[in-house]
């Protein structure tokens, strides 16, 4: 586990990141701050990560127009909580020459600015939710994981790399006003979530279940689906377990973290 020498000379320094103290904002910034800290962690664990690219996002609580994400040129494993950026939902594009990405800030603030029931989110690039993303069937409901996203997904056309922000309409508008995950074609995946914990273990279903269909396929096997009551019967099951994500799954989530380095809470 990972222990804090006060001699030691920081290897981020020169990487242009902030450096935000505990007593420099309120008790809910920073176990926000903490908590993406960790939600970050997580994702290096899983192996969602691309390099420095693919972001995670959490809503400042009580600043409903400002939220907290990554520097650009921080790998996952070297965020903390005091190095977290506090960017503006509705400001000006905000670009790498700033140290944040672009196309990062396009995605997340589309999503934030346009849904206020969602304060998290995330995306990443990893390979099976890439392959998915240019599956032309899409997600199909083959098992329990994957029928938590039972009518309950969105599709995102491909637009280039998200530099301009005029593409938050249309991610905005294909999210919808509802659904809390999204494939965007031949791109990558997205998750939100009220909770950091929520639009976290969407993702992990979300994942899972892509591999899950691409492995199935890969046999050549016929595909048994579910009728579209029971399906949706699992959908709903899945809603109500996910409102016991911040007392049952979290704390994991913090464990796992804890386990492997608990830097991300300095």
């Amino acid at each position: 586990m990972h222990t804090t020498n006060s001699n030691a000379v920081d290897p981020l320094a020169e990487l242009r990141v902030p450096h935000i103290r505990r007593e420099d904002v309120d008790s809910a910034e920073w176990q926000a701050r903490v908590d993406l800290a960790a939600a970050h962690r997580i994702i290096d664990i899983y192996g969602w990560t691309n390099l420095i690219y693919n972001h995670a996002t959490l809503r400042v609580p009580g600043q409903p127009d400002f939220f907290l994400v990554k520097p650009h040129n921080l790998l996952f494993n070297e965020v903390k909580a005091s190095n977290l950026l506090k960017l503006r939902i509705d400001g000006k594009m905000t670009t790498e020459a700033e140290n944040v990405n672009t196309a990062g800030f396009t995605i997340h603030t589309a999503v934030l600015q346009a849904r206020s029931d969602l304060n998290s989110t995330v995306h990443v690039h990893t390979e099976v939710g890439m392959a998915m993303s240019a599956h032309d069937k899409g997600l199909l409901p083959i098992n329990q994981g994957a029928m938590r996203f039972y009518n309950r997904l969105s599709y995102h056309a491909y637009e280039g790399m998200s530099k301009d922000l005029d593409e938050r309409e249309s991610i905005a508008s294909d999210l919808g006003p509802s659904n809390k995950a999204m494939i965007m074609y031949n791109h990558g995946l997205l998750t939100g979530g009220s909770t950091m914990v929520e639009a976290l273990t969407s993702m992990l279903y979300l994942i899972t279940s892509c591999r899950t269909q691409l492995l199935l396929e890969a046999t050549g096997s016929p595909i048994r689906i579910p009728s579209p009551e029971i399906c949706e019967h699992a959908a709903l099951q899945w809603e109500a377990i996910a409102n016991f994500g911040t007392r049952d799954e979290w704390p994991a989530y913090l464990r796992m973290a804890d386990r492997v380095d608990t830097s991300y809470r300095d």
